[in-house]
């Protein structure tokens, strides 16, 4: 179980009028709090709540972490003393187990027999297997993959619904992936829109979503091609009281003698899912929408579309690995289009000297902290060589009055700055789950004015400021001629490596 990182900040929503003794007078206005997390079910966290107290919207922030905790501590394959992973060293036994557990395992039943068993709890037998041969660099052998197959086609447990009980049937590594976050994440916003004066929740664990309550969300979904996280999404969506979903291969598999494979394995052949590398899932239900986001990178199209037809609601898009779009009927009537200025920026190929098919890519790690921890405020900017600011490449933060930590970005920005918080993009973003902690951006050479800078050296800034913990800086001087370059550079207790690389696009 695993999460992603994204940005931005606090928006202001409505002004409702509230009747005091026959006079009308301003009620507090709703504004949407929006709070980011590392460490949750190994990947990251965004819950955004829309109240009118910003009170409440922390006491329902911590109903849906306290619920991510429970369930996943129910849950949890890679947790040794959660129930499921005690469970697992039992061996013939009719055990009683928790409702949450037992439904889990009663909907993999469900999608292993809907998916003809392209799902399956089990499938970590084969994954085991390609893990073994990327350690060693050699391809397993079909009698290998053979064994593995033949293994995840037993019967794994036995449920008995009316006792409430189940009995392990396998000695087989089983693991609760496919769906498992899905269905946390449903938990934890159903805990959270349970707190009173709270009109809308968002949560967001590694890219899957679900929003409920009196919102309408615009959700990117993520370029599988793309490798920064403010390079342009693929598509963007507005999103009411559904569930996203997004699976691919993009950003988790392993490489076995120069070649790539799949983190996703089809359990009925051995083999790596390959041809579709990226599928997002609209669904009102969020184990839906997870466990066919899973399945349809598995699946053929024509597959893919037969299962989803069985689930009323759901619209999706498939991403081939030659880049062909697969839509459903209605997925078009999700989609907002691109703002011009991106379809511009996007079709644009002239530019300077030094930035003409060129691109600066940024790299850092956060550092990763035990238990839920809140991320880190996170600025990348430029300076010229007269130190004067030139971009804001990226804005990490949750609370415009926490900005000022960000101490030299603040007294060198704060004037461009200005009330610019409250008008940031405050889109979530569906993708493939990765794990947290090691970030990229990207600078296409332009300034904060959309005009491309001449060559020469620029200073580039990385600083972090985290809640209760430090201040941290990292600057590196940077010449741009149009010849390639990379350079590492020196870490700190906040941003423990980061490096700097100048080269042709799309490399």
């Amino acid at each position: 179980m695993k999460l992603s990182l994204r940005l931005f900040v606090v928006t202001l929503i409505s002004v409702p009028m509230a009747f005091a003794g026959g006079k009308p007078s301003l009620a507090a206005a709703p504004k949407l709090f929006v709070s980011h997390f590392e460490n949750v079910l190994g990947t990251s966290l965004e819950i955004k709540v829309k109240s009118a107290s910003e009170k409440q919207a922390g006491v329902a922030e911590a109903a849906a972490l306290k619920e991510i905790e429970r369930v996943g501590k129910i849950l949890s394959a890679y947790d040794a003393n959660s129930e499921f992973s005690k469970w697992l060293n039992t061996f013939g036994e009719s055990r009683k187990v928790s409702p949450e557990l037992f439904e889990v395992l009663s909907l993999f039943d469900q999608w292993r027999e809907r998916s003809n068993g392209a799902l399956d709890a089990s499938a970590q037998v084969v994954s085991k297997v390609w893990k073994d041969a990327a350690a060693k660099q050699k391809l397993p052998t079909q009698a290998e993959l053979d064994n593995a197959v033949a293994e995840v086609k037993q019967t794994h447990w036995k449920l008995d619904a009316r006792a409430q009980t189940a009995t392990h049937l396998s000695k087989s590594p089983l693991v609760l992936n496919s769906f498992a976050k899905s269905y946390i994440i449903k938990r934890a916003a159903d805990a959270a829109m349970a707190v009173g004066d709270v009109n809308a929740v968002v949560v967001n664990i590694g890219g899957d979503i679900v929003i409920a309550g009196n919102l309408a969300e615009t959700v990117q979904v993520s370029d599988p091609k793309a490798d920064a996280e403010n390079d342009a999404p693929i598509d963007r969506l507005n999103v009411s009281n559904k569930a996203v979903a997004t699976s691919g291969n993009y950003r988790r598999g392993q490489e076995v003698s120069g070649q790539w494979y799949s983190h996703i394995i089809d359990p009925r052949t051995g083999q790596p899912a390959g041809e579709v590398i990226s599928a997002t899932v609209v669904s009102p239900n969020a184990t839906d929408a997870g466990a066919l986001a899973t399945a349809m990178n598995v699946l053929t199209p024509g597959e893919s579309a037969a299962l989803a037809a069985t689930i009323p609601g759901t619209e999706y898009m498939l991403i081939t690995k030659e880049g062909r779009r697969i839509e459903s009927k209605g997925w078009r009537a999700l989609e907002i289009p691109l703002a011009n200025k991106e379809q511009t920026a996007k079709a644009s190929t002239t530019a300077a000297d030094p930035w003409n098919d060129f691109e600066l890519v940024v790299n850092f790690e956060v550092a990763q902290l035990q238990g839920f921890t809140r991320r880190p405020y996170v600025v990348v900017w430029v300076e010229d060589r007269d130190k004067n600011p030139v971009r804001t490449i990226s804005l990490w933060y949750q609370k415009d009055r926490w900005l000022r930590d960000l101490r030299l970005w603040w007294s060198n920005n704060s004037a461009q700055f200005g009330g610019e918080a409250n008008k940031a993009n405050v889109s979530s973003v569906s993708s493939a789950t990765r794990a947290p902690g090691k970030y990229s951006v990207k600078w296409d050479g332009k300034d904060d004015k959309g005009n491309f800078v001449k060559p020469g050296k620029y200073t580039i800034y990385i600083e972090a400021a985290r809640e209760h913990g430090t201040y941290q800086i990292i600057s590196q001087e940077f010449s741009f001629t149009g010849v390639p370059k990379q350079m590492n550079l020196t870490g700190n207790i906040e941003i423990p490596s980061a490096s700097l690389d100048y080269r042709k696009k799309n490399q």
